[in-house]
């Protein structure tokens, strides 16, 4: 039954089936084909390596020994009171800082265009031929050719790769019934194959970060040993059952990561960058954790229709030739659309196929009929969606109640000064209350001190810089001095 529908598309409840944990009887992960060496693609991937490099063993192990490294060397730092290790004032450790921030802002950038490029040759626009279910069907379906309605899709039951258009599987498998590598207009064939397993890598690597403020004697939170060992379970699940909204991670990510490790490669440098550039870059990462899990979240709910055209041959009281049977048509008609978002023929079960009047002698026709797609079919990408929504749940739920904490307190403080808050100053208020929630998820996340950075600027010529938090703290054995004015001590109170 659908929620809404608009322009051949609807909003739909998934399938209870759908959900399985663990999803078995899923296809194997795609390997990207070899091609010529360039630029946006300097090396091939070998077909074993790719998928041993997506066995759950790998990032599961990562994960757990960067988790129990983090927590036990956060304690250390705790038991030595914050003191920066002794290679956090060196030169070589102030080279590696650079170069780390350096090579990520770079390949990160390098990502954002390769993924650029896959999205414009992989999605259509919806004022183009097609339409929305035109665009859905872009960001929906992963394999096959890249007309509308020709997409491959798997078929768990059958463990088959099958298409609602079925001359499309002429050219689009090989002989053993494997989708071909060729880029054909879809995304994973496009490059998400490619880059989105290096990104899937490079989650690996990250996690320096963490170490580089570990060894400038910060402890690391919980929450930010869960970002980095969420992010690579979740890239992980994306790429192995190769789950459609994959791609965003991997696009608004590296750009959000190539503008984030440019950042931290100046503040390394001891460049001064305003501080509204500080806030843009946090506010962005905030909005990329939920508006990440909502539309990930939404391609569960999408049904799209797809135009599929089929032979017949008509007779004397001959039939129309049968569809697939396990995906349910329409006519073309728009009353018939809308029965079929709405009625209960939208159960992919149950096929209805409009018929066109006999005709008196026998030939061979041609008949349009729709189909009804859903966004996500296997239990695969199910899993990968929902792992990623509930990775994200907890920084969402971080940001609101920071921000709330933030309104409620402002509000009040408005309130005693002014003995009643202007209606004109709650959205000034919400916007402050929003960067200090923006804030403080970055302050957890990215580091103790509160710094989006988890860079300490270092000075060749110093180990430690002045403004570096890990300087040492001098305490005064006494009092402080009174402050003067004038010339002359003023008294306490």
């Amino acid at each position: 039954m659908a929620i809404f529908n608009y322009h051949h598309a609807a909003i739909t409840i998934p399938k209870f089936s759908q959900f399985s944990f663990p999803p078995t009887g899923q296809p194997p992960p795609l390997a990207p084909t070899p091609t010529p060496s360039s630029i946006m693609r300097p090396f091939n991937i070998p077909e074993n390596i790719y998928a041993a490099a997506l066995d759950p063993r790998v990032p599961l192990t990562i994960a757990t020994v960067y988790a129990i490294t983090a927590t036990a060397l956060t304690w250390y730092n705790r038991s030595r009171n914050k003191r920066p290790w002794a290679i956090s004032k060196t030169r070589a450790f102030y080279a590696f800082v650079i170069l780390h921030n350096v090579a990520l802002a770079v390949y990160s950038a390098w990502t954002f265009w390769g993924m650029l490029g896959v999205m414009h040759r992989s999605v259509r626009y919806p004022w183009r031929p097609g339409g929305l279910p035109a665009m859905l069907d872009g960001f929906c379906r992963m394999h096959g050719p890249g007309r509308l309605g020709a997409s491959l899709y798997y078929h768990e039951d059958s463990g088959r790769w099958l298409s609602a258009d079925a001359s499309s599987m002429v050219d689009a498998l090989d002989a053993s019934g494997t989708p071909i590598g060729t880029p054909m207009g879809r995304i994973w064939s496009e490059g998400l194959d490619y880059y989105g397993w290096i990104f899937y890598l490079s989650k690996f690597y990250e996690v320096l970060d963490t170490f580089i403020i570990l060894a400038k004697g910060k402890p690391s939170s919980i929450l930010q040993t869960y970002h980095h060992s969420g992010a690579m379970m979740c890239m992980w699940a994306g790429m192995r059952f190769m789950s459609a909204p994959i791609w965003m991670f991997a696009t608004v990510n590296s750009l959000i990561h190539a503008f984030m490790y440019t950042y931290y490669t100046l503040t390394a440098l001891t460049i001064k960058v305003p501080m509204r550039i500080k806030r843009t870059l946090t506010t962005m990462q905030i909005i990329q954790f939920i508006l990440g899990a909502f539309f990930a979240t939404l391609h569960l709910f999408v049904t799209y229709l797809t135009p599929i055209t089929i032979p017949r041959r008509d007779g004397p009281g001959m039939p129309a030739s049968p569809t697939d049977s396990g995906i349910p048509v329409a006519s073309g008609v728009f009353g018939s659309v809308k029965q079929l978002l709405f009625g209960p023929v939208l159960d992919e079960t149950s096929p209805v196929i409009s018929m066109s009047p006999l005709q008196p002698s026998s030939s061979m026709m041609t008949e349009t009929v729709y189909v009804a797609q859903q966004c996500i079919v296997t239990r695969g990408e199910t899993f990968a969606i929902w792992l990623n929504t509930i990775y994200l749940a907890p920084l969402t739920y971080l940001f609101v109640s920071f921000f709330i904490a933030s309104y409620v307190k402002r509000r009040e403080a408005g309130q005693k000064a002014n003995g009643k808050a202007k209606r004109n100053d709650n959205v000034t208020m919400a916007e402050k209350a929003g960067w200090d929630a923006a804030r403080g998820v970055g302050k957890v996340v990215y580091g103790s001190d509160g710094s989006i950075s988890p860079i300490t600027p270092i000075s060749p010529a110093s180990s430690v810089s002045p403004a570096s938090p890990a300087s040492p703290v001098v305490i005064s054995k006494g009092p402080p001095s009174p402050k003067k004015a004038n010339g002359r001590a003023r008294r306490r109170l």
